[in-house]
């Protein structure tokens, strides 16, 4: 049986160290290497090497400097996602700012990969941003070449994200050259997840508002679990990634399920 379907070990398979790391994570949702080994009373390179079992067994998922309980229900804290990966969404963000012309108008979705795409299109000129994300309007409000509309709904205080059906009746009003979709993961039969069902009105609203919808996931999307299905990869122009764990596989299965896939360059 291959990684992807096997089930986690059972705790007692796992060190006492181990499950100190698991409990940890469980309770704070994120917790760093360097608190960990200060914590335990053992180096750093032991708890990376603990880190690492424990991710390829599916238990955490590693980020830059520590590591999160993968769950199926609940998100990271806004400011750990947006820590980290961060060269890795620069990179998908100058991928999908090389596909978009100045003088188009195009929709920013929550996230912060599409507030990293937010980034690299202030460089653009007379262009039209529609948003549901606050975070957008502070990177892109100084922007002289950048019109900002603001969608309505209820403001989620966690990540400044507008969210609700109020949102999506008011993306569904616009038919823009351009739409960016954050998502939280990514299956291999191309299902788009999330981890409410709240989130499924906006996300379909975000697809069908653009002639060119881009999915922007970094590689630890992929395999990720959520609980929703909101979307589908073949109703999105491309996915695009700095990279695919495993790479030909995935391309399989992404391209059997209708998807362009473009890989950001190093």
């Amino acid at each position: 049986m291959n990684q992807s379907t096997s089930f986690p070990p059972a705790a007692s398979e796992l060190l006492p160290r181990q499950l100190d790391i698991v409990q940890c994570a469980k309770q704070h949702g994120f917790v760093t290497i360097d608190a960990l080994a200060e914590r335990l009373g053992v180096t750093t390179q032991t708890i990376r090497r603990d880190i690492n079992y424990l991710c390829s067994q599916g238990i955490l998922s590693r980020f830059h400097g520590g590591a999160a309980f993968r769950s199926s229900i609940v998100n990271l804290p806004y400011e750990t996602r947006r820590d980290s990966l961060s060269r890795e969404k620069t990179r998908i963000a100058m991928a999908v700012a090389a596909e978009v012309r100045d003088e188009t108008s195009v929709f920013i979705d929550i996230g912060t990969t599409a507030e990293a795409v937010a980034m690299q299109l202030v460089k653009k000129r007379n262009m039209r941003v529609v948003t549901n994300n606050l975070n957008v309007v502070d990177i892109m409000r100084a922007s002289e070449g950048v019109e900002i509309i603001v969608s309505g709904g209820s403001v989620r205080v966690a990540d400044r994200a507008l969210a609700g059906v109020a949102t999506a009746d008011f993306i569904r009003q616009f038919h823009l050259d351009y739409a960016v979709l954050g998502v939280v993961a990514i299956s291999r039969s191309g299902d788009i997840l999330d981890f409410t069902m709240e989130e499924e009105p906006v996300t379909q609203a975000i697809l069908g508002c653009a002639r060119n919808a881009y999915v922007v996931a970094d590689h630890s999307k992929f395999d990720r679990n959520a609980m929703v299905k909101v979307a589908h990869v073949s109703q999105a122009s491309a996915v695009v990634t700095d990279a695919l764990p495993d790479e030909g596989e995935w391309l399989r299965c992404l391209s059997d399920a209708g998807a362009r896939v473009i890989v950001a360059p190093m």
